[in-house]
């Protein structure tokens, strides 16, 4: 198929013209962003549901908020998403990602120790410690590998200023 200079750059309105198959290829990633941010949570809450047990909604609420801040942050500046059929291509730092190496799993962890501050059931925490072991196990031996390989110097520096687990708010 040939295609003429006139179809590929298109003037943005902004004095600049950009490639409209990048274009093209950015939406589609906030597609396949929107879908895993829709259906990962629908099979993980059925798969692993408490019995009995109900999330308070405002807990839900500020989960569904931080979940989307990343999804925005990956599809933004990572140009991908966090679902593995479509991985960053740039190394996102910024966002919550300045904070914490890993906010997404930081902010399940601590919604499943609030509800169990919030209910005080014992079986609550442990379920909390239950799914910290294989998220840890997940992150030190498949992702931060990962990273390593793809990205390189920029994860290594990454690496050496930004905390894993726990926040560190800069000044």
């Amino acid at each position: 198929m040939i295609v003429s200079i006139k179809q590929i750059l298109i003037f943005n309105g902004y004095g600049r013209l950009y490639h409209a198959e990048y274009d093209r290829m950015h939406q589609m990633t906030a597609l396949k962003s929107i879908l895993f941010l829709i259906l990962a949570p629908a099979w993980s809450q059925d798969t692993f549901r408490l019995p009995g047990f109900e999330a308070d909604l405002r807990s839900r609420r500020g989960s569904f908020l931080t979940i989307l801040w990343c999804f925005w942050d990956f599809a933004q500046k990572g140009k991908g998403s966090p679902a593995p059929i479509d991985l960053p291509k740039d190394l996102v730092v910024s966002g919550l990602y300045r904070f914490v190496r890993n906010p997404m799993y930081v902010g399940i962890f601590l919604i499943l120790v609030g509800h169990f501050l919030w209910f005080g059931y014992w079986a609550l925490l442990a379920y909390a410690v239950f799914i910290l072991v294989p998220v840890y196990l997940f992150v030190t031996l498949c992702e931060e590998p990962n990273l390593k390989r793809r990205f390189g110097a920029a994860y290594e520096k990454y690496l050496s200023e930004v905390p894993c687990w726990i926040p560190k708010f800069r000044s």
